[in-house]
C-alpha cells in the first residue's frame, strides 16, 4: 500500500528545555540559561548534572557573581565545541606545556582589570574549568 499518511513526528517532550539548557544562579541572583555543552566545560555543573539527573532545577553557584559568570559562559562558550581535557592529558600537559602560550582568542578574552582577573581564577578554580584556570594563572604569571 502506497501513499498514506505519513508517520506521526515524535511527541515532544513537555521540557524541551531541559535536555539542552540548563539554568544556572549566581551569588547576586542573577539567572543564566545556557546549553548544557556549554555549562558542562565546568566539571562541577557537569557532575551536578549527572547527579541530578535530567532537572528544570537552577544549579546554584553561590561563589561566582553574574558579572563573573558571564565571562566564564563567554569562555565555555567559544570552546564548548573541543575535547575536554582526560587526567591523562592534564598530567603529559603538566610537564609539557607549562610555557606561557595562550591562544589568540584567550588572551583577547583574558584582557581585563586585575580585580576581575582574580575573580576569574577563583570561578574557574570554583567551577573546576581547568583550561580557563591555566589562562587565568598562565595571565598573571606573565
Amino acid at each position: 500500500v502506497h501513499g498514506g499518511p505519513p508517520p506521526a513526528p515524535p511527541p515532544l517532550s513537555p521540557h524541551p528545555s531541559s535536555s539542552t539548557m540548563v539554568n544556572l544562579v549566581t551569588s547576586d541572583n542573577e539567572s543564566f540559561t545556557v546549553e548544557k555543552a556549554v555549562a558542562s566545560r565546568s566539571v562541577l555543573i557537569k557532575n551536578m548534572l549527572e547527579d541530578v539527573g535530567e532537572t528544570d532545577q537552577p544549579i546554584p553557584l553561590p561563589n561566582v557573581t553574574a558579572s563573573v559568570l558571564k565571562k566564564v559562559l563567554e569562555y565555555c562558550d567559544h570552546h564548548k565545541n573541543e575535547p575536554m581535557p582526560t587526567s591523562e592529558d592534564l598530567a603529559a600537559e603538566d610537564t609539557r606545556k607549562r610555557t606561557t602560550d595562550i591562544g589568540e582568542w584567550d588572551q583577547k578574552f583574558i584582557q581585563v582589570d586585575q580585580e576581575m582577573l582574580f575573580e576569574i581564577i577563583l570561578a574557574a578554580n570554583y567551577l573546576d574549568i581547568k583550561p580557563l584556570l591555566d589562562v587565568g594563572c598562565k595571565t598573571v604569571a606573565n
